[in-house]
């Protein structure tokens, strides 16, 4: 809080008139960024498909937390629950309604996608996850296991280290999308 309020040049007593601490304040910087994806919804024009709103919806949430990794931990340990937030949720859920989704469905897919979308920029962003250039020892060591123990890692190995992740993300979110769809479909 003191670097905070010496960066806008003011005292922490000042900031804490404002919030009760460090906590608080973490909330409302993770509800700002939550706004900026929010607003990018509003000025677009309305997809076609289901499956347009929500690969962008998803993909705009996805480039947020790439560009601010420091709010990911934030989403990892809190459900955003803050004006932002809630709106997100809202308009999320009501456009899959839209769609046809149940609200019991549409809540599902909102959650399972979120989660997704977080938690692949929690591996990806992680303090010690691996760099990019240490897939190809990676695949090096995949490639020297016991191939009678672990054929499929070995045989694997490329595939396991080569995608880059913005096409892992991607090829996930699809997977996803397909799974809902199925399941949109069986509740029809």
């Amino acid at each position: 809080m003191r670097a905070l309020a010496l960066r806008l040049n003011t005292s922490t007593a000042t900031l804490y008139r404002h919030v009760a601490g460090r906590e608080e304040l973490m909330v409302y910087v993770v509800d700002r960024l939550l706004a900026d994806v929010q607003d990018r919804t509003l000025t677009e024009r309305p997809p076609p498909t289901w499956h347009d709103a929500a690969r962008r919806r998803m993909l705009r949430f996805h480039t947020a937390l790439s560009e601010h990794r420091n709010v990911v931990p934030r989403l990892v340990a809190e459900v955003p629950i803050g004006p932002n937030g809630l709106a997100i949720r809202e308009a999320t859920i009501t456009q899959l309604v839209q769609f046809g989704f149940s609200v019991e469905l549409a809540a599902r897919a909102y959650t399972t996608l979120a989660h997704y979308v977080i938690g692949f920029a929690a591996q990806l962003h992680a303090p010690d996850a691996p760099a990019p250039e240490q897939a190809a020892a990676l695949r090096e060591y995949y490639r020297g296991l016991d191939p009678k123990r672990y054929p499929s890692t070995v045989a694997a190995a490329d595939a396991l280290t080569t995608v880059p992740a913005e096409i892992e993300f991607l090829e996930g979110l699809q997977f996803i999308l397909d799974g809902i769809d199925r399941e949109l479909a069986r509740n029809a």
